[in-house]
């Protein structure tokens, strides 16, 4: 079996595709992967650095917005898990054109090239952030879009082109919507790996506003679990949130990494807030827990102690990328 994983380089998508490598999904114990990467700032050869000597793995440095590439790529290819996209918020609002680009216009490419392939499942992974703020309960899969930044936007555009894909081509095309991801090999330029690094540092931390917005937090390892049960089992043309069901508002995990560094309130700078700053997310799971049998399986206490070790034993991952 092959399967194509784009960004696969980065964050999760490397996760996954460690995650495949070492058996950690039986239905693609003996499955050929490529991964395609673009290795922009977010892509990191060394995330895959744990499984580089595998047999099984083939790398292609890869635009997804190239079409005879993704052409010449998806022949022959039974699954597709679609990880590439421009994912930091603010880098959304200083310059959304990148993030148009490769969010809508390389998905559009990549389910172009699918559709021709003849491709038997293709899981498009996406953010709880398309569905706007909630102010209480939790995001249903039936629930409207509503994105309020570039960066959500752009994935809102590509969920909904990869609906339109199912419906008028069948392409046999899943979505899933996760929660804010955590874990070891996360760009420093996200919240957790941030504050982490910083405090390690001796720098203080910057909390936007007054540190009210809440998120829902799921390890890497339980969203990857997630979304290898999607691509098994899932059914096409159907949506599936992932969530972790750690509710914290952004001062409340602002503590937690100030204690867990061994750090004080004294190096918290409380910042002007962000644009558009949405104030709460909150994912239902009951579809993926009852269809497919999801349950998230890192308790976060535990989640982020092991990851704040990773990150203290992993300057030399980090450090270059920082001052880069």
């Amino acid at each position: 079996m092959r399967i194509v994983v784009t960004g696969g380089a980065g964050f999760i998508g490397s996760h996954f595709v460690r995650q495949t490598l070492t058996g950690a999904y039986p239905a693609w114990a003996d499955a050929e992967v490529i991964v395609v990467d673009k290795l922009t700032y977010a892509g990191n050869l060394d995330n895959l650095a744990e499984v580089a000597d595998s047999e099984r793995l083939t790398f292609v440095h890869g635009d997804i917005c190239d079409r005879p590439l993704m052409e010449d790529l998806l022949r022959g290819t039974a699954l597709v898990v679609h990880f590439a996209a421009e994912s930091h918020v603010d880098r959304s609002i200083s310059g959304s054109e990148e993030f148009v680009t490769t969010n809508v216009l390389g998905t559009h490419t990549l389910l172009s090239a699918a559709t021709g392939a003849g491709v038997e499942k293709f899981v498009h992974v996406s953010t709880d952030e398309v569905y706007g703020s909630i102010d209480s309960g939790s995001w249903t899969e039936d629930c409207p879009l509503e994105p309020n930044s570039p960066y959500s936007a752009s994935k809102a555009s590509s969920d909904l082109l990869a609906r339109a894909f199912h419906r008028t081509h069948s392409l046999p095309v899943c979505i899933t919507r996760c929660s804010n991801n955590y874990g070891p090999y996360q760009h420093p330029e996200k919240v957790i790996p941030l504050f982490l690094t910083h405090l390690m540092d001796g720098h203080r931390v910057p909390l936007y506003g007054d540190g009210g917005n809440m998120r829902d937090w799921l390890h890497v390892d339980d969203h990857c679990r997630g979304i290898a049960l999607v691509a098994e089992k899932g059914v096409p043309g159907e949506v599936y949130n992932i969530g972790g069901g750690t509710e914290l508002t952004n001062r409340e995990l602002t503590r937690q990494l100030v204690g867990i560094s061994g750090a004080d309130w004294s190096m918290v700078e409380q910042v002007t807030d962000r644009k558009g700053h949405d104030r709460r997310y909150s994912v239902d799971i009951t579809k993926i827990s009852g269809e497919l049998g999801y349950r998230p399986a890192v308790p976060f206490a535990q989640g982020l102690a092991e990851t704040a070790q990773w990150y203290r034993e992993h300057r030399g991952w980090w450090e270059p990328l920082k001052k880069g």
